[in-house]
C-alpha cells in the first residue's frame, strides 16, 4: 500500500496489491497517509509461495482490474 501511494504522490500511475487478508489495514493506511483514492486490486491471501503457474494465473485474473483501475484516474 505504501509503495502505491508513494508512486501516486510522485504523479506516477499507480495500483497497490494488496491481499484480503490485509484489506481492512489498507483502507487504514490509505486514509492515514490522506491518500484513500490510490487504486487498489485485492488478492488473494497468501500470495507468497504459491507458484510460478500459480503466480502466472493470478497475474492473468487480475490484467483488467489493473488496467481497469490505472484509467479510472
Amino acid at each position: 500500500m505504501r509503495d502505491g501511494i508513494a508512486l501516486a504522490r510522485n504523479g506516477l500511475p499507480a495500483v497497490a496489491f494488496v491481499t484480503s487478508e490485509f484489506w481492512p489495514q489498507g483502507d487504514f493506511v490509505a486514509k492515514a497517509e490522506g491518500m484513500p483514492q490510490v487504486p487498489r486490486v485485492e488478492l488473494p491471501h497468501p500470495v507468497a509461495g504459491i507458484g510460478r503457474e500459480a503466480m502466472g494465473q493470478l497475474a492473468d485474473n487480475i490484467c483488467a482490474q489493473v488496467l481497469e483501475r490505472l484509467s479510472e484516474g
